[in-house]
C-alpha cells in the first residue's frame, strides 16, 4: 500500500491546517515511529476538528466530560495491521500553544505524533508514562526538523 493511502487527512468542521506542499513530509515523518516499532499498517485517519466536535466525541465513546486536543481510536484487530482514526482539535492546539509558548505549527506536529505513539503502546495514564511519551514526542519532533 503506498503512504499516500496509508495515512489520510480529513477535516470535520474546520479546515485541514497542514500546507498541501507539506502533506507528503508529514506522511513519511508520521510513519516513522510505527516502523522503528514494526507495525503493519493498514489506514490511519487524522480528522481535524473543533473542540465541540471532540467534546461530543470523547462524551460519547469516552464518557469524558472535558476538552481534549487528541483521541486516538484504535480499531486495530488482534494480530492485523494497524487501523486507526486519531482526532484533533485545532482550536484546542491553537489554545495549547499559546499556553506552552510555542507555534501552532509545533503543537500541532507533537499531538499527531502523540496520537501515532498510542498505536505503538505508550500510554499517558501515569506521571512516569507521560515523561516516556514526552520523550518520544521529543525524539521524533526533532526527526522532522
Amino acid at each position: 500500500m503506498e503512504e499516500d493511502d496509508v495515512i489520510l487527512f480529513h477535516a470535520e468542521d474546520v479546515e485541514i491546517p497542514l500546507a498541501n506542499e507539506l502533506i507528503s513530509l508529514y506522511r513519511k515523518w508520521l510513519l516513522l515511529p510505527l516502523q522503528d516499532h514494526k507495525k503493519q499498517i493498514n489506514q490511519i485517519n487524522y480528522v481535524f476538528c473543533s473542540d465541540e466536535y471532540l467534546l461530543a466525541i470523547n462524551r460519547t465513546y469516552l464518557q469524558h466530560d472535558y476538552y481534549t486536543d487528541v483521541i486516538t481510536f484504535d480499531h486495530t484487530e488482534k494480530g492485523q495491521p494497524i487501523e486507526s482514526d486519531i482526532f484533533i482539535s485545532v482550536e484546542r492546539v491553537r489554545e495549547n500553544a499559546q499556553h506552552y509558548n510555542v507555534s501552532f505549527e509545533e503543537e500541532l506536529r507533537r499531538v499527531m505524533i502523540h496520537g501515532i505513539l498510542h498505536l505503538c503502546g505508550y500510554k499517558d495514564k501515569t506521571a512516569s508514562q507521560q515523561r516516556t511519551m514526552r520523550q518520544k514526542e521529543d525524539e521524533y519532533l526533532k526527526k522532522l526538523l
